[in-house]
């Protein structure tokens, strides 16, 4: 099984930030890179705060918060994050293109014994490790939206994966306090795939009039008992990124799977959840209301 001191997180957005965050509270060298300076300063002070909240709250001493910001870099290009990695954690949009664009780069800056892991929720890591000269160094290391928050890793192992980095990655993940599971590489793996079933039967039903938004994700959490409902969960994940996993699972996996014409045009009139201010509920600083439809 390879050492890993030092993991590079190539994306500052709310999963690269997420996942730096855990990387360096289970007592990881942590590099977080971004290209975009306001992206790295936000990323900065939420961690930060993250941190400083989970002291009051009482689950981490003062001690470990001030220890896991001591561990935290930043860099502003892939190279300055990723030559010295042990691991480099790709968590960029939810786009073929784009990471198959960070692998390639990835694979002629690091070392070769360095391990690659998309953090992708639904691609085909065997396609994307397909534009190196490392795929058995290839994985997918699936975490989930709040990352310091969220106790599931889903560990991908794509075609040509090996042992050694498949062990690798599930100490990583048992290191940075996550419940592993060990997924056959497959369309959406597990939750992705049963969950973009769940949230898009709700925008069917919701399309159609059947209930509202507020009723629906009401009728799950208190009937089958999910913490969150099916909206919620779509406004917090991010609407366009609900959009790409369905296109590609419908290209994939067949017609079970077509988005629902509500939710295309929720993407397309820019309704894309919290990020936005505005997605299935509009957002204020304290509450979420039904957006006018």
């Amino acid at each position: 099984m390879a050492q890993v001191r030092t993991i590079a997180v190539i994306g500052a957005g709310t999963m690269g930030r997420g996942i730096a965050h855990v990387a360096a509270l289970g007592g990881y060298r942590t590099i977080l890179e971004d290209l975009l300076p306001d992206a790295l300063r936000k990323a900065e002070n939420e961690i930060r705060a993250n941190l400083n909240k989970a002291v009051e709250l009482g689950k981490i001493s003062a001690g470990a918060a001030g220890e896991a910001q001591s561990r935290l870099e930043y860099a502003g290009s892939v190279e300055e994050a990723a030559r010295e990695a042990d691991l480099v954690i790709e968590a960029v949009p939810e786009e073929m293109e784009s990471k198959i664009e960070i692998f390639t780069l990835l694979d002629k800056i690091c070392r070769p014994g360095t391990i690659l892991a998309s953090n992708t929720s639904s691609l085909s890591i065997t396609e994307i490790a397909s534009v190196t000269y490392r795929a058995p160094k290839c994985l997918g290391m699936h975490f989930f939206n709040p990352v310091h928050k969220m106790k599931l890793l889903e560990i991908v192992r794509a075609l040509e994966t090996d042992d050694d980095t498949l062990a690798t990655a599930v100490e990583v993940g048992h290191r940075i306090g996550k419940e592993v599971v060990v997924v056959k590489e497959s369309p959406g793996f597990i939750t992705s795939r049963i969950n973009a079933m769940i949230g898009n039967e709700a925008f069917y039903m919701l399309q159609e009039g059947i209930a509202s938004a507020h009723d629906i994700d009401k009728a799950l959490k208190l009937g089958l008992n999910h913490p969150m409902g099916p909206f919620e969960l779509v406004d917090l994940v991010g609407l366009d990124t609900r959009l790409h996993i369905l296109e590609y699972l419908h290209k994939t996996l067949g017609e079970k799977y077509h988005p629902a014409p509500l939710l295309a045009q929720y993407v397309k009139a820019g309704r894309l959840g919290r990020k936005a201010g505005r997605g299935v509920y509009e957002y204020s600083d304290t509450k979420a209301e039904p957006a006018s439809q």
